[in-house]
């Protein structure tokens, strides 16, 4: 049964969570997973970032009106080749040093064609854009029982509109402009705990 609710990411090292009445929602950061696919002319180069935060606020059931913020580590890029990663953390690419975060911003959530809609700003390599994703969405049991939710998005990005490797020989020779991100979030709801009964001490008994 398809029901409603947000991303973004979406990408996870470090999760966070959104509380309701009587349950928490739980970023789930064994399968959630913010990725890429960026292309050379002879191969493709899939990779992911493995730090970030995801901070959302609304409820599964009911995700018009929610909304989200990703913060993600630049340095914690990985291609799965070493010398690679170092490389595409220097200024030839993402320059890791003099932005260290990639953030994502929510403006408006809604539904539409069978979709959950996320309209926000994206800032990337100091340059800010608008970006509109478009996520699919799936609720169901995990493995513990409890329900659960996934959105997945995939977006195709102009790296040169966020002039990263414009400069770059390597890049101009062999890269192509257009990076696919790849975005699935996966959440799951935990019940409330219940508060603990507090005690109240019997006065002590007067002596004589």
């Amino acid at each position: 049964m398809r029901r409603p609710f947000l991303f973004l990411a979406a990408l996870a090292l470090v999760g966070s969570s959104l509380f309701s009445q009587d349950r928490t929602i739980v970023v789930d950061r064994n399968h959630t997973m913010i990725g890429f696919k960026a292309a050379t002319f002879l191969f493709g180069v899939p990779g992911r970032f493995e730090k970030y935060t995801v901070d959302l606020k609304g409820d599964p059931d009911a995700a018009d009106g929610a909304s989200v913020k990703v913060s993600i580590d630049t340095a914690s890029i990985n291609t799965a080749i070493k010398s690679r990663d170092e490389h595409l953390r220097t200024a030839d690419f993402l320059d890791a040093v003099k932005y260290p975060k990639i953030t994502f911003t929510s403006t408006k959530v809604w539904h539409e064609g069978g979709k959950l809609m996320t309209t926000g700003m994206l800032d990337l390599h100091g340059v800010k854009k608008e970006i509109v994703l478009a996520f699919e969405e799936a609720k169901g049991k995990n493995g513990s029982g409890n329900d659960s939710w996934s959105y997945a998005a995939t977006l195709p990005l102009n790296r040169k509109e966020f002039g990263i490797g414009a400069d770059t020989i390597a890049a101009k020779i062999s890269l192509k402009d257009t990076v696919e991100l790849n975005l699935l979030l996966v959440v799951y709801a935990e019940d409330a705990k219940p508060e603990p009964i507090q005690l109240k001490k019997a006065p002590a008994r007067k002596k004589g």
